[in-house]
Parts: structure tokens; C-alpha cells; sequence
């Protein structure tokens, strides 16, 4: 994608991230890294109203804070860009105030192995960073050391992350991540789930180096794998 389209895909994310119910308002964040540059939403801006060259950039390397564009960055514009320069296979992050991660960030709960899809946050479970107030460099720092090893965390009394190398993919997890929660906050009503083991979470694990979200084929790849058969079958 290019810049432009990088940017519309941000914004086409988070209108479809308030649609299906996995965050209200404004109160969720995108960002996307752009070669040596972050893009960001804007702070406080309705999803609607936003076009491409309302995104904040923002470098990840040097000049710690400083971004362009017309409308000042999201105020967790911290733990995005930390995010980014601790995880450098990172190429997306997705913030949201989905209701059960929430809930469960409320009482300070992690999520345990309480369901195999656990395995493809990258590990047996999925903490919760201690609390801070948003848009510190607390909170960034506590969010960085709950994601260590892992694709998502939650946010104490706040929300969730998710990461991705790609932005569809850190969305695909979001959406996971939210179920997961609602999962295991509904067996805690019928005396709790039964764990899996770490054993058994590992064997997971393996199977998940190539489940998941689908990246597309390149143009004529399957027409070329068809005529290869049918030349081998002839």
C-alpha cells in the first residue's frame, strides 16, 4: 500500500471496529508503521468525519513526540510508538474499549488457558499491565512488559491491545481477543473454566505457525499451481 491507501485503511478499520461493537466513540486508537514513520489517529475525532491527511505521523526512531499533520495525534500516541520501537516485526497496533476485555481489565483479571485460541496471542495467557493514566509514559512502559512474548494484553481498568505485522491481522486478533474475554468471563459464572495445559498449549502453538488470517496469493499464482498439476497428471 502507499501512503495514501495506508492511511484510508486506517480509518476504514476504525469505522468497522465501532460497527461491529468492538469499541465506541473515539475511545480507541490505530496505528500503522509506514517505512521509519507511525501513522495514527488523530485524538478525539469522530471515525466519519476523518480523511487520509487528518492521520498524524509520527518518527519512530529519533525526535521522540514530534508528529505532523493537521490534527494533533491520539493522546496514546506512547505506547503505539514504544510499541513500534520495542517490536520492530510490529507493524500494527489496535487499541479498544471492547466490553468484556474491559470488564475483565476492570477486576484486573488476565485471561488463562481457558481456550486453545489462547495459543495465537503467543503464549498460555494473556496479562493485564498494571494500571496507569492514559497517555503516560506509565502506562506505555507497563504495556510494553505485559506484551513481552505476546500479541495482546490488557489495560488495567482501561482496555486491550492487539499487534500485527499487518493492520488486518492485529484487527483479526482484536476480534479474537474480545471473544476470548467474553469466553472466560461467561465460565467464571458456572464455577470457571477448566485449563488447558502448557503442554497442550505448545502443541497449539505449532499448529498456529500457519493458521490464521490469509495473506492473498500473488495475481496467477493459483492458475499457475492448476496448470502445473494438470502438466505433471498428463
Amino acid at each position: 500500500m502507499n501512503d495514501f491507501e495506508l492511511r484510508q485503511s486506517i480509518i476504514d478499520h476504525c469505522i468497522r471496529m465501532n460497527a461491529s461493537g468492538l469499541n465506541q466513540g473515539t475511545s480507541g486508537n490505530i496505528s500503522v508503521r509506514a517505512g521509519d514513520m507511525m501513522l495514527i489517529t488523530p485524538s478525539a475525532t469522530p471515525y466519519e468525519k476523518l480523511r487520509p491527511q487528518d492521520i498524524a505521523a509520527m518518527p519512530i526512531d529519533h525526535d521522540y513526540g514530534n508528529w505532523e499533520g493537521p490534527l494533533k495525534p491520539s493522546t496514546e500516541w506512547p505506547f503505539h510508538l514504544d510499541i513500534m520501537r520495542a517490536r520492530p516485526e510490529v507493524g500494527a497496533v489496535v487499541h479498544t474499549h471492547s466490553t468484556f476485555a474491559t470488564i475483565l481489565s476492570i477486576a484486573r483479571k488476565e485471561i488463562p488457558a481457558c481456550h486453545y485460541m489462547i495459543a495465537a496471542f503467543g503464549g498460555s495467557n494473556i496479562r493485564c499491565a498494571s494500571f496507569a493514566r492514559y497517555g503516560t509514559k506509565e502506562l506505555s512502559e507497563a504495556a510494553v512488559e505485559a506484551l513481552e512474548g505476546r500479541k495482546a494484553c490488557l489495560l488495567a481498568n482501561h482496555g486491550m491491545i492487539t499487534l500485527g505485522p499487518t493492520l488486518d491481522k492485529a484487527m483479526w486478533l482484536a476480534v479474537e481477543l474480545e471473544t476470548l474475554a467474553k469466553q472466560y468471563y461467561h465460565s467464571l459464572l458456572i464455577g470457571g473454566p477448566v485449563l488447558l495445559s502448557d503442554a497442550e498449549i505448545a502443541e497449539t502453538m505449532k499448529g498456529f505457525a500457519t493458521y490464521g488470517l490469509q495473506d492473498p496469493k500473488p495475481a496467477g499464482t493459483a492458475k499457475a499451481a492448476v496448470k502445473s498439476r494438470k502438466k505433471q497428471s498428463g
